[in-house]
């Protein structure tokens, strides 16, 4: 039995588009040579799946034969949690923390954070975060993503988290021109809360926009400070 033809299928393609079926096609033209017509006992399956797994975008892939001489590959594709960006460009993180490229054909909608960034990897890393400090930062810091990508609210209202000189978070909403100081990422669920005391109180009474900043670093307060 000859291998007939190609049948791509991107198991996850209404969660991410980082790679299309004409993408896995062409990696195969290009890096493993003829398939079409050859005898189907005769293709290295592994060699295809370890063509496909080697590009950053892709968690796993798998290769098989069906009696009718089709080649099938099943491609599921890396999930980003968050973005991040840096002066040399940026790239992706999943929750396992592994990094990788930002892609040229598809940017993921998750949350961005920017500034000093305490991690060591460049735009054209790829590969899980070995450091242990780098991994406890980075783990501290999902917490507060997964924070606010589980909640309606935050995850609507806030766009951005940037990191000053001394490693505080500063949020960035979609609306308004308040800065909120959240400090370092602990005391997550009280200090959301103080944020939701911000909109529900102050904000009527004083307006929007009337404060610069909105500190929540302080046990028991909010400290604003108007433009």
């Amino acid at each position: 039995i000859t291998c007939t033809g190609l049948e791509v299928v991107i198991l996850d393609s209404m969660q991410n588009s980082f790679v299309s079926r004409a993408d896995v096609k062409g990696y195969l033209d290009r890096e493993y040579g003829q398939y079409i017509g050859t005898v189907i006992d005769s293709i290295d399956l592994t060699k295809i799946e370890d063509i496909i797994d080697g590009r950053s975008a892709v968690l796993k892939s798998q290769a098989y034969v069906t009696r009718n001489g089709v080649l099938h590959v099943d491609v599921t594709q890396r999930k980003p949690v968050v973005r991040f960006q840096k002066s040399d460009g940026g790239f992706y993180a999943d929750a396992d923390g592994y990094i990788f490229p930002l892609q040229r054909t598809y940017a993921s909608h998750v949350q961005i954070i920017d500034g000093n960034i305490p991690l060591a990897a460049n735009s054209g890393y790829k590969g899980a975060i070995e450091d242990p400090k780098e991994k406890a930062w980075f783990e501290s810091m999902m917490r507060v993503v997964n924070y606010i990508e589980n909640s309606r609210t935050w995850k609507d209202k806030i766009v951005q988290i940037s990191i000053d000189e001394g490693k505080d978070l500063i949020l960035i909403p979609r609306e308004g021109n308040e800065r909120f100081l959240f400090g370092q990422p602990v005391d997550i669920e009280d200090k959301f809360r103080k944020m939701e005391k911000y909109y529900t109180h102050i904000i009527p009474a004083k307006g929007a926009d009337h404060y610069r900043t909105v500190d929540l670093k302080y046990r028991g307060q909010i400290v604003c400070k108007e433009k």
